[in-house]
């Protein structure tokens, strides 16, 4: 009976705990478009939760940078912890619906907006965009890794061109690296190291915990 009751109460200290940790949500509707809805949870831990309709089980989870979550936390900083309208009110076409919303303990604020002039509410949607972005890729290369080894190369490409074409401090593309290509099989990643993809020759390198591709050009 005493240990049953020792472990609810670490169960509930624990559960108080993650309720504690600062979060904040973004999401987006907009029929029509591919996906049509998303949300994203950030905490301030860096764990991150990602899915395409409201149900619970076609969640998935990933760990941002640092980085990326210094900087989200720091814009909604500068956004009062979304206490003020973000929306422009403007006669805008509709670019979708999207909510941000802010929880710490029992503090919980949230906004709506279509279009806002804000630039703080506008770089920080877009980095909520790209991280949507980045997890339908990381979701595809995972999907053809296990049904369509053939689509592998063109996966890892179009993450490989999304993550060079960003500034490296503030890459969320960059995931792909850490939360999948390292749990590519050993025989595959040696494979690609030499592929030509397309008329371009691609080197998959390692650099601590990354695999990172290089055109042959940019390294020789």
């Amino acid at each position: 009976m005493k240990l049953r009751t020792a472990l609810l109460i670490a169960v509930l200290a624990a559960a108080a705990c993650a309720a504690d940790v600062p979060r904040i949500s973004f999401s987006k509707s907009f029929p029509g478009s591919v996906p049509a809805y998303f949300a994203i949870t950030v905490e301030r831990t860096g764990a991150t939760s990602y899915n395409e309709s409201e149900d619970p089980d076609n969640l998935e989870k990933l760990k941002l940078e640092p980085a990326v979550v210094n900087r989200i936390f720091e814009l909604a900083d500068k956004l009062d912890h979304f206490k003020n309208p973000l929306e422009s009110g403007l006669k805008v076409a509709n670019m979708g619906m999207k909510t941000v919303r802010w929880e710490d303990g029992g503090q919980k604020q949230e906004r709506k907006f279509n279009y806002s002039l804000n630039e703080d509410a506008k770089a920080l949607a877009d980095i909520f965009e790209r991280i949507a972005e980045s997890t339908r890729m990381l979701v595809d290369l995972n999907r053809v890794i296990r049904h369509d080894r053939l689509g592998v190369n063109d996966a890892i490409l179009r993450i490989a061109i999304a993550c060079r074409s960003q500034h490296s401090a503030d890459c969320v593309y960059c995931l792909a690296c850490r939360e999948w290509f390292g749990h590519l099989p050993r025989g595959l990643l040696q494979a690609l190291k030499t592929r030509r993809i397309g008329k371009e020759q691609f080197y998959f390198v390692t650099k601590g915990e990354d695999i990172i591709a290089f055109p042959r050009g940019a390294l020789f």
